[in-house]
């Protein structure tokens, strides 16, 4: 690679939403707001001769458990981070103007508080240049969109709410052809409102599309921002403190061994939950006894963290090739902080139905046919918003928030699950069906089309 070259390579993790960036100036790197799981990219990394000499954490994050110290262990890199970031272990702080190097390209800290009190964003200049050609921006400055400002407790929200908008004005004078690379984007719950597709912008481009910085007004910025929040995943809550103190290191994924049915029975009386990844009509059809329906897809940990409590031994159910499924699961779930993995059901639901045991099963249907019946039904809507509404007569109970209102639900009926697409129906229909409660999950279609039915 040649000496005077760089190159900043994003790195999505579309499960959650979110985007970290490798920045490579000759035989240099640094990587930005890294996952847990970056130990391929560390052996990338090594095989290319690059050294990865800087972690740089924008904040502490809520969303997912800081690869900062996995790559550290691996690669003796200094993590480096906000100087207001009450980290519990070894790190660079960077203040305000601050600055780093990595090979021939300058990293500047510009504090950016809003998203958290700490949030500091990257000015990176090239070649001795004092103006930037990009910026990472983290939870502050997003594609069309900022970061929330509520996570860090009820208390503190409008004072951060405030510290965004300053903050935003701040980014907002970076010359237009600055790159912006945020760290969250589409799909994750630390936005705080309507975000573009896109994962990178330019600074011109923000000025000209971006709501939150065309609202000049401190006031009504703090307005906006604070109205129609949707609620975030409870396992948030967790991993700040996590992240605060220091993540294990794992120095690659734990491997999850195959459990026979003695020791899946042994698991469940012990109180360990089953979450089941096959598709919601073979979920349907045929199940363990008190599984979660939680189809394995980019949104599979997530989902996990919205209605398992944060801690709980789990046993996983996987569809076939259950050895990339095993590995796709759990990635997933390090991410987030839910290691307490048992293992997996070997032979899954006909190892289980061959020894003997039991299991349940529940109706499925499509929005069509609710439909054509909605009058008679007991309807449950699990989305977690409800922008256009809810069909009248339907009873509304957020997927995140089931678990502990199952005693609001009629046991002497049968209820339909609905949302939007039958993703989080057929997760709460499991959560009845645990409580035995009779169900249908409406598995295709939802409350959009119950409206276009009228």
């Amino acid at each position: 690679m040649n000496a005077h070259a760089m190159e900043i390579e994003p790195l999505t993790t579309a499960s959650l939403g979110d985007t970290s960036y490798l920045l490579v100036s000759g035989d240099e790197a640094a990587l930005v707001d890294p996952q847990r799981d970056s130990w391929g990219l560390i052996e990338s990394c090594t095989a290319k001769g690059v050294r990865i000499r800087y972690v740089l954490e924008t904040h502490v994050h809520n969303d997912y458990v800081s690869g900062a110290l996995e790559v550290r262990a691996a690669t003796g890199a200094t993590v480096a981070g906000p100087a207001r970031a009450p980290y519990a272990f070894d790190h660079l702080p960077l203040a305000d103007e601050d600055e780093i190097t990595v090979g021939d390209v300058l990293v500047r800290a510009m504090e950016t508080p809003g998203h958290t009190a700490e949030h500091t964003s990257y000015l990176v200049c090239e070649n001795g240049r004092e103006s930037p050609t990009a910026v990472f921006t983290g939870g502050s400055l997003l594609v069309g969109s900022a970061g929330r400002t509520d996570l860090s407790g009820a208390d503190r929200t409008k004072e951060l709410t405030r510290a965004q908008f300053r903050s935003l004005r701040r980014l907002s004078l970076l010359p237009d052809a600055t790159r912006v690379l945020p760290t969250h984007g589409a799909g994750s719950s630390c936005v705080s409102g309507p975000v573009s597709g896109k994962r990178t912008t330019t600074m011109g481009d923000e000025r000209r599309t971006n709501p939150t910085l065309g609202t000049r007004n401190e006031e009504e910025f703090v307005r906006d921002r604070l109205s129609g929040l949707p609620p975030y995943p409870a396992y948030y809550r967790y991993m700040a403190p996590i992240n605060r103190s220091g993540p294990e290191v794992l120095g690659g994924r734990p491997a999850v061994r195959p459990l026979s049915v003695n020791e899946v029975e042994g698991l469940i009386g012990g109180g360990a939950q089953l979450v089941d990844g096959r598709d919601r009509r073979t979920f349907a059809a045929a199940h363990l006894p008190g599984s979660l329906c939680d189809e394995l897809d980019e949104r599979f940990a997530s989902l996990v963290g919205e209605v398992v409590p944060f801690g709980t031994r789990l046993v996983l159910v996987l569809p076939e090739p259950a050895e990339a499924a095993v590995e796709e699961a759990m990635l997933q779930l390090l991410r987030i902080g839910y290691e307490n993995v048992a293992g997996h059901v070997a032979g899954g639901v006909d190892a289980w139905r061959e020894a003997g045991r039991p299991v349940r099963s529940f109706r499925t249907a499509d929005a069509a046919d609710l439909a054509a019946s909605l009058a008679d039904r007991w309807v449950l809507d699990v989305r977690p918003q409800r922008p256009e509404g809810g069909i009248p007569g339907t009873h509304a109970v957020p997927l995140a928030e089931l678990p502990r209102r199952l005693g609001e639900i009629p046991r002497d009926r049968e209820v339909w699950t609905i949302c939007g697409s039958g993703r989080r129906a057929t997760i709460a229909a499991s959560l009845l069906d645990r409580a035995g409660i009779p169900v249908t999950a409406v598995v295709r279609g939802g409350v959009g089309d119950l409206m276009t039915h009228g």
